[in-house]
């Protein structure tokens, strides 16, 4: 029992880790690495992983806001009106995972990692060509809009959100990166939080597997952080992107008859 315990620890070490370096590398929510790790390598369903990365990632979204906050790169107005939307939706989407068949759940994140990849790609030429400025009532109007986008989206696909926040600021709101950053982190605490509660509720956590992914988490992003600032980002924002897209083909399509046998 005991050498199992030590080998889940191992193992969620190691994954917490390369989620925490990529996302520190490319500035990418740490979910499209741990969920499908956590599948391939510790055997656990597709729901599992969702509801185990959602509640990972709430620990790293705290650590981050904090960070962020002590050098004034949070926009605390922003993120609480973010957070009145997303925290509801991240509740609605966790419910609408847990629903679905795991064949399905599968699929729907195999194009949800496909979109965060030319997200990825993309961002740079967005962020530089597109910007447009809202605001008075028409930005809390926006800031609500994008909170039920990110609190759905991170109840369902057990990611942080940032993939659709942080580009909507900058974007839309004419945010630095940033701020943009640190904003998105401090709302998905509360969103992410209420999302994991409701996978936990729904028996959809893994908790023996947080302390190891939560540490490998929290050291992997401050490797990865240092690494980016003495390596071009354009090149691993392209490699990264490749094999998340190439992820997403994968779990796209999981055949339905296969998955069938799996859940039986």
């Amino acid at each position: 029992m005991k050498e199992g315990v030590r080998k889940n620890f191992f193992h969620s070490l190691w994954i917490g880790f390369l989620a925490g370096a990529f996302g520190g590398l490319v500035g990418l929510g740490g979910g499209v690495v741990m969920i499908p790790l956590m599948v391939a390598v510790l055997g656990l369903s597709q729901h599992r992983a969702h509801g185990t990365s959602l509640l990972a990632l709430v620990f790293t979204g705290l650590t981050g806001a904090i960070t962020y906050g002590l050098k004034g790169e949070v926009d605390i107005t922003a993120a609480i009106t973010l957070s009145v939307t997303a925290t509801f939706a991240a509740i609605l989407g966790a419910k609408f995972a847990n629903s679905l068949p795991e064949w399905k759940l599968k699929r729907y994140f195999g194009a949800f990692l496909i979109f965060a990849s030319l997200v990825l790609v993309l961002k740079p030429f967005l962020m530089t060509h597109y910007h447009v400025t809202i605001a008075g009532v028409s930005k809390i109007i926006g800031l609500l809009s994008v909170g039920v986008a990110t609190g759905f989206l991170a109840g369902m696909m057990g990611i942080g959100g940032g993939t659709v926040t942080v580009p909507a600021l900058v974007v839309l709101f004419n945010y630095g990166q940033h701020i943009a950053q640190g904003t998105s982190l401090l709302c998905m605490v509360s969103a992410g939080t209420m999302g994991s509660y409701t996978h936990w509720r729904l028996k959809n956590v893994a908790v023996d597997l947080l302390p190891g992914l939560v540490i490998g988490i929290i050291l992997g992003t401050i490797l990865g952080s240092m690494v980016a600032l003495v390596l071009k980002e354009g090149i691993l924002r392209i490699i990264f992107a490749l094999v998340v897209c190439w992820t997403g083909i994968r779990f796209l399509r999981t055949p339905k008859s296969v998955a069938l046998i799996a859940e039986s």
